[in-house]
């Protein structure tokens, strides 16, 4: 009975610990940080596409086969980096002397993580049928985020269709890691923004930015 009431205290106590937190209810189908991941990632692989079509060709950018999460921030990328080797853009397909298809092999994320220590559980007690849950207890956990995008441009001839230029396909990569030690001390390291802006405005303030001489 006693190691019991033993065990029963120390899982009330991971309980009380873990209540001191709260969530939100409802939120986005993508978090910020998802977003941003694929924004990077995106405007990495825009930046490297140029089809050596003569500077001040009007072209008429072909989106049909341009699919992926946030492709509308992507596809405008990609017409701003037209724009930047010296086309000039035409919403009016007639209009154009040539024509870019765009398509996406990918404009998604991926995720891994390593937790040492005890994942969440749910623990049934008496009486029968009842459980509690258990939170999950991180003496070290790394839980990293990628976003990947891979764009491919092809131009031909508006009016006869016979090809101009066409492109490899152009990657893009942005990454996004969150590290926890000793459930509470965490901190993030990432490539999404820039130097210059400040991180910790866009993070959840932690228990290490809240001891003596931590920066602010």
């Amino acid at each position: 009975m006693q190691k019991i009431a033993a065990i029963s205290a120390v899982l009330l106590c991971v309980v009380f610990l873990a209540g001191c937190t709260t969530s939100r209810a409802t939120a986005p189908l993508r978090t910020a940080s998802e977003q941003l991941l694929l924004s990077a990632a995106a405007d990495r692989a825009a930046a490297q596409l140029s089809l050596g079509i003569p500077k001040g060709t009007r072209i008429f950018v072909d989106t049909r086969y341009f699919q992926g999460y946030d492709d509308g921030y992507a596809i405008a990328a990609i017409r701003t980096q037209m724009l930047k080797n010296g086309l000039m853009l035409v919403d009016d397909r007639l209009q154009a002397e040539a024509v870019v298809q765009v398509s996406s092999g990918a404009l998604s994320t991926d995720q891994k993580s390593l937790l040492i220590g005890v994942p969440q559980l749910t623990v049934p007690y008496i009486p029968v049928g009842n459980s509690v849950t258990v939170p999950e207890i991180a003496l070290f956990k790394q839980a990293e985020e990628k976003g990947v995008a891979k764009f491919v441009a092809t131009g031909y001839d508006a009016k006869t269709g016979k090809l101009l230029a066409t492109t490899d396909a152009r990657y893009g990569f942005s990454h996004n890691t969150n590290h926890t030690v000793l459930l509470f001390f965490s901190w993030a390291s990432g490539d999404v923004i820039p130097p210059g802006i400040d991180q910790n405005s866009l993070s959840f303030q932690t228990l290490t930015s809240m001891l003596p001489g931590a920066t602010q």
